[in-house]
């Protein structure tokens, strides 16, 4: 059975720092293509960062230069990096895995709340 947890989330102030974990099973988790998104108030679900079976990264436009994802095959743990943070990254964020990604397993969110 697949499951994917996040932590980490919390409330933080403007320019202030988080890293976000996501504890992965039931999947080979070395060969995965991982991802984290998020879901704002009143937004869409957007994809924030990824990482390929290569440990190739891409982010989204509005994080680039200021998160980070990292991927440990050693501890099944997937991770997001989080500084400067911007009263806009407030939301939900999910960690999503599959081979291929297209995102086929989901985590239950956890939640970032950033306040001036």
């Amino acid at each position: 059975q697949v499951q994917l947890v996040e932590s980490g989330g919390g409330s933080v102030q403007t320019g202030g720092s988080l890293r976000l974990s996501c504890a992965a099973s039931g999947f080979t988790f070395r060969g995965a293509c991982m991802g984290w998104f998020r879901q704002g108030p009143g937004k869409e679900r957007e994809g924030v960062a990824s990482i390929d079976f290569y440990g190739s990264p891409k982010y989204g436009d509005s994080v680039k230069g200021r998160f980070a994802i990292a991927k440990d095959n050693a501890k099944n743990t997937l991770y997001l990096q989080m500084n400067s943070l911007k009263a806009e990254d407030t939301g939900m964020y999910y960690c999503a895995a599959d081979q291929f990604c297209t995102w086929q397993y989901w985590g239950q969110g956890t939640q970032v709340t950033v306040s001036s």
